[in-house]
């Protein structure tokens, strides 16, 4: 009783720590026969002084004092990451641990990394960051069921309240009171990291790898974004040519689409979103519409883009994009713009163009999707996207690359 009310009852945690502290570590368990007390003890005492601040509130992240873990941390709001010891994070009854071996940078990492104004206003410090990685069980809660310690394993990093309309009508992925791992509670650029058990997911097949598994996160947020609309047979336009946008473009080609040409002002990326299967890929730097509008011509398209897949956040993208979209056609928008721009109404209402947010994975089907894609031979077409591998030490090197703009993936591993 005493150990329920410790995590349910937050009046409760001072008496309860304070009746543990009494207790003898010979003592019979009076709470469970699985449990000693001095395992009691520090299962509750250790969930006492571990905090993070929020953008929003206070939260409690759990934690056994007297062990200790390499994690990426931003120590302070500034510039830089910095490899520390902490101590391995606690789990709940409902909660999993997981040992991670391997971890990919994204590129809300390189936001946190340079401690831009976005980062400024969401990430609370000291925070863990990352929420891209792979690894296996090494501790489940006693309420867990369905999970094995030992189990290969990545997870969904949105946690999700539960509670609210979208939660109860099966629309987590538009829960308004979201909470990001690697975000707003302590991520998985570690040697261990705590989730709910609900947001675990297996990787039964061997198929997807270690390496694939470890971006299935970003992987997720493309198919979603290529799934939204039907696109088979159809003519695509895809703005924006990073991981995510690469990784779009190869969904699209394998689920039927005619024609998949992506813009973006990198070469380098574009190079890559070739490989994954682009029907054209297209330097917009220069002659920006002007060159979407020839290869058009060049692919013998009659009128405009069925589908588009806004994955730059850039209001010029956007603009050529609804520019050239067939009447009728259909948009899905991930890219986040850095700052509000001016859109041509007339021409989304008078053309009947379909718009829709992206946010996420939908959760869990997006995760069944692409887990199935991945067995079925997506990882073939998407192997291009990983372009680096470092150590876990290495951390600097992965960062460097991938600001750079010169990089798909980076992967880090955490088990060398």
């Amino acid at each position: 009783l005493t150990y329920r009310l410790f995590f349910f009852d937050p009046l409760q945690r001072a008496f309860c720590t304070r009746l543990l502290a009494f207790l003898p570590p010979s003592s019979t368990p009076p709470f469970s026969s699985k449990d000693n007390v001095a395992m009691l003890r520090r299962r509750c005492i250790t969930r006492m002084n571990r905090r993070f601040m929020s953008a929003k509130s206070k939260v409690e992240y759990p934690v056994l004092w007297g062990t200790s873990m390499k994690a990426l941390v931003k120590s302070k709001p500034e510039e830089g990451l910095w490899m520390v010891d902490v101590p391995k994070p606690a789990i709940g009854p409902n909660d999993v641990l997981v040992k991670v071996t391997k971890a990919a940078i994204c590129g809300t990492d390189v936001h946190i990394y340079n401690w831009d104004q976005w980062a400024a206003n969401n990430v609370p410090t000291p925070m863990t960051i990352g929420h891209e990685y792979v690894g296996v069980i090494a501790e489940v809660g006693r309420e867990v069921r369905g999970l094995q310690v030992g189990e290969r394993v990545t997870g969904e990093g949105h946690i999700t309240c539960g509670h609210c309309r979208n939660c109860k009508g099966g629309r987590e992925h538009l829960c308004p009171n979201t909470v990001g791992v690697g975000v707003n509670r302590p991520g998985a650029f570690a040697e261990y990291l705590a989730l709910p058990a609900r947001n675990v997911f297996k990787l039964s097949n061997p198929l997807v790898t270690d390496d694939f598994a470890s971006f299935m996160d970003a992987l997720g947020n493309a198919v979603h974004t290529a799934l939204s609309f039907d696109s088979i047979g159809e003519d695509v336009l895809v703005t924006g040519a990073g991981p995510i946008g690469a990784m779009a473009v190869a969904v699209c080609k394998k689920v039927g689409a005619r024609h998949v040409v992506i813009t973006d002002v990198n070469d380098y990326r574009l190079e890559i979103a070739k490989a994954c299967g682009a029907t054209r890929t297209v330097n917009v730097a220069k002659d920006g519409i002007h060159a979407i509008r020839g290869v058009m011509k060049e692919l013998g398209m009659q009128e405009g883009w069925d589908v588009g897949l806004e994955m730059s956040g850039h209001p010029t993208a956007f603009h050529n994009m609804l520019e050239t979209m067939n009447t009728g056609g259909r948009i899905a928008m991930l890219g986040i713009p850095s700052d509000s721009f001016a859109v041509d109404w007339d021409r989304v209402v008078l053309k009947g163009i379909t718009l829709k947010g992206i946010y996420g994975r939908e959760m869990f089907e997006t995760w069944y999707k692409m887990h199935s894609l991945l067995t079925s031979g997506l990882t073939k077409d998407i192997e291009p996207i990983i372009t680096h591998r470092y150590n876990a030490d290495q951390f600097m090197d992965g960062f460097d690359v991938m600001r750079s703009g010169k990089s798909g993936k980076v992967i880090l591993d955490w088990g060398a």
